[in-house]
């Protein structure tokens, strides 16, 4: 990989490293402060890889809860990475498919989802040093929080908003750069209306994230498939036109170059 594409790589990934670091800090004090040695972060972080299942694993593990329990929480915090992964099969190919799979994150889909690929580089590895890059940048905030809760007590109250404050960055960037804001309606839409549901008692609690993602993703399948047609009409009426246009040209290279008085 060149020079000029390793800083664009990290010029795409510049507000990732700022949200992973100041997040996974304090998820290294988190684990510090539970009584944990300060290596487990990073080797939660690498193993792993999860931010929100990685907080709540720590949790559980302070509440010595069961293993079964704890495995079936992350398999339903983490469920929404098979809606990600879907989206990317046509991404995820070659021989860098088991490290992508692996490395995707939220952020990592967002970032994925909106980047292009350089001339005369190859998907695979360009994405894979994206995916590499947030990684590192999470691991190395888990290590700064692991070894700064070892030796000094920390009150990180808050912190953790620097997550929701990632998101609304590469979200806003998104629409930007694409000039799109039916996804990002219908993503709002479906949340408002989860928890909305949830809120009232129809919804069981803890099922919000799935409904929501569950609705989004149908709303953005029909709101694509009705576009299909209007698009198929569209290039329709500007074949026939073109048709048209050199139909005509042949009657009009037919007329006398000098007039018609020869």
């Amino acid at each position: 990989m060149e020079k000029s594409d390793f800083a664009k790589i990290l010029k795409i990934t510049s507000p990732i490293f700022f949200g992973y670091v100041s997040i996974g800090i304090p998820f290294g004090l988190m684990v510090a402060q539970a009584g944990y040695p300060w290596w487990l972060a990073p080797l939660m972080s690498v193993t792993m890889y999860t931010g929100t299942g990685q907080y709540i694993a720590i949790g559980m593990f302070a509440a010595k809860a069961g293993l079964a329990q704890i495995m079936l929480v992350q398999v339903l915090v983490g469920i929404r990475h098979v809606f990600y992964g879907l989206s990317l099969l046509t991404k995820f190919k070659g021989k860098w498919k088991a490290f992508l799979i692996y490395a995707l994150t939220d952020e990592t889909y967002a970032v994925l989802c909106s980047v292009d690929v350089p001339v005369g580089q190859k998907p695979g590895p360009f994405f894979s040093a994206i995916a590499a890059m947030d990684l590192f940048y999470w691991t190395l905030g888990a290590i700064i929080g692991g070894v700064a809760g070892s030796l000094i007590n920390f009150s990180f109250e808050g912190v953790d908003f620097a997550l929701t404050a990632l998101f609304c960055v590469i979200l806003t960037e998104q629409i930007l750069a694409s000039k799109d804001f039916l996804p990002p309606a219908i993503g709002i839409a479906a949340s408002i209306l989860a928890a909305a549901l949830e809120r009232l008692g129809i919804l069981p609690q803890g099922n919000m994230l799935l409904l929501s993602l569950s609705v989004g993703i149908t709303a953005l399948a029909l709101a694509k498939n009705l576009g299909k047609p209007k698009a198929a009409a569209a290039a329709q009426k500007l074949s026939q036109a073109q048709d048209g246009g050199a139909a005509a040209a042949p009657t009009i290279e037919g007329l006398p170059k000098n007039g018609g008085g020869q």
